[in-house]
């Protein structure tokens, strides 16, 4: 498969940004119960990447273990960016299959419009409209019958300073066309069209492009692909870019968001050049936010933007300087969060969290010494896993004492200014001003000396609290 083109949106992005996380599979708030939009079930991973295939020709390489635990790990988007009329049918039905004969939901970004990137590092596309609607017919055809994402074009909307009034009237056209073609192949394919992101056009610009290139046939929108901008301004700006919407007659529409690199940004938008980066939310359908349908991985994370390298060739460099000070993934998750607990925990437990921790220690000591654990008690460690400006991961190791325990409970005072944003593998009961943090199902009942671990993000600077365990 020849490389991936980036989007060009993200060189508007010239100032720092923070990082921002928002509502993953398998967090829970104290605020109340997370929604989900209207898409459910597990994102496809597909085991023929360029990611996947580097770490399995590179096993003895330092930089694999990260890689493939943090990036080959998750479902990323497929790009369908190859203007190949006769082959696109068949490259799409085996991706879609693939993921069909998994049970999991195929996302695919569908990038080959006339004048793509308006002729920039990513130019390409179909030589005109017409032939680029017999190359979305004959893709239309390999989407089979299930549940798949379809990203139409990134930039096609967002980016429009090359075209003439005509040449937009014909690309708002050639979308409308585009979506109702692939919603009459495929009725349960969920079709997103280009909103740009936060920090380019307004909400009622885009808004106003969206209905103009068909929105209302449409499922939504995504926003900030290949970009950077933190996940709580993304969703904020998609409130907006709803609310406009339906101010012009258009209701009932979601969003997505492309998370693959706004765990954190700072500088220019030439990712190739900059190691500043971090992978964001982790993807899920699980958004905790009824008008978002899903965090999607929708740019590949370690494929290159264009800047140093190849655009979309995979650099296991920009690869590992994304995953490196990331926090592990959750290691499962339900798509959508249980209304009662379950009655009996699972006979096989999850896989255990990846051990690989950070390689570059805190420059502080962040461990605090563990509670002494009486006997069918347990006890709590607590360290920092990584850190930087305006947010910190930490990770807390549950032990059982002498006994077995069926249950436990971990708390610890929050530190000012801190804010929890993310948990995985614990229920979050309370916040403020003392975390309260509980057992999930699965990992409640621990044979004496046993551990569990849970982790989450946070905004805020580290501290080393005073972290007490309890059995229930």
């Amino acid at each position: 498969m020849s490389p991936l083109p980036a989007s060009p949106r993200a060189r508007r992005l010239t100032t720092a940004i923070a990082a921002g996380l928002a509502t993953a599979a398998g967090v829970w708030f104290a605020a109340g119960t997370a929604h989900a939009g209207t898409v459910s079930g597990t994102l496809y991973r597909d085991p023929d990447t360029a990611v996947a295939r580097w770490v399995a020709a590179n096993p003895n390489d330092s930089r694999t273990a990260v890689i493939r635990d943090k990036i080959a790990s998750q479902p990323a988007s497929r790009w369908f960016a190859n203007f190949n009329i006769s082959t696109v049918q068949s490259e799409v039905s085996t991706y879609v299959n693939g993921a069909n004969a998994a049970g999991q939901i195929p996302v695919l970004t569908v990038y080959g419009i006339t004048n793509r990137d308006c002729g920039g590092a990513s130019a390409g596309g179909a030589p005109d409209l017409n032939q680029y609607q017999t190359w979305i017919g004959n893709l239309a055809r390999g989407l089979g019958s299930r549940t798949a994402l379809v990203m139409l074009e990134p930039d096609s909307l967002a980016l429009q300073t090359c075209l003439s009034s005509s040449d937009i009237s014909a690309r708002d056209q050639a979308l409308r066309t585009a979506t109702r073609t692939i919603k009459a192949a495929n009725p349960n394919a969920k079709v997103y069209l280009d909103a740009g992101h936060s920090t380019w056009n307004s909400a009622g610009d885009q808004a106003g492009r969206l209905v103009a290139a068909g929105v209302a046939d449409a499922d939504g929108f995504f926003t900030n692909v290949s970009n950077f901008n933190p996940t709580n301004s993304e969703a904020s700006y998609g409130r907006s870019v709803l609310s406009s919407l339906q101010g012009q007659g258009v209701s009932g529409k979601h969003q997505v968001i492309d998370t693959s690199r706004n765990g954190g940004a700072a500088g220019d938008w030439c990712a190739d050049d900059n190691t500043d980066r971090r992978i964001g939310q982790y993807p899920t359908t699980a958004t905790g936010d009824a008008n978002i349908d899903a965090y999607l991985w929708v740019k590949p994370p370690g494929e290159a933007d264009g800047c140093k390298y190849t655009a979309g060739s995979f650099q296991p460099d920009l690869a590992y300087s994304l995953a490196s000070s990331a926090p592990n993934p959750p290691t499962t998750a339900p798509t959508t969060p249980p209304t009662t607990a379950p009655t009996t925990p699972p006979t096989t437990p999850p896989t255990t969290p990846p051990t690989t921790g950070p390689t570059t220690p805190p420059t502080t000591a962040p461990t605090t010494p563990p509670t002494t654990a009486p006997v069918g008690g347990c006890s709590a460690t607590y360290q920092t896993a990584s850190f930087w400006q305006g947010g910190f991961q930490g990770m807390v190791t549950v032990k059982a004492g002498s006994a077995a325990i069926t249950g436990w409970t971990v708390t610890w005072p929050l530190g000012s200014g801190q804010q929890i944003t993310q948990l995985w593998n614990g229920e979050l009961v309370s916040s403020s001003p003392t975390v309260t943090v509980r057992n999930l199902s699965w990992n409640g009942s621990l044979a004496a000396g046993a551990t569990a671990q849970f982790g989450f993000l946070a905004n805020g600077t580290p501290n080393t609290p005073t972290i007490t365990c309890t059995t229930r």
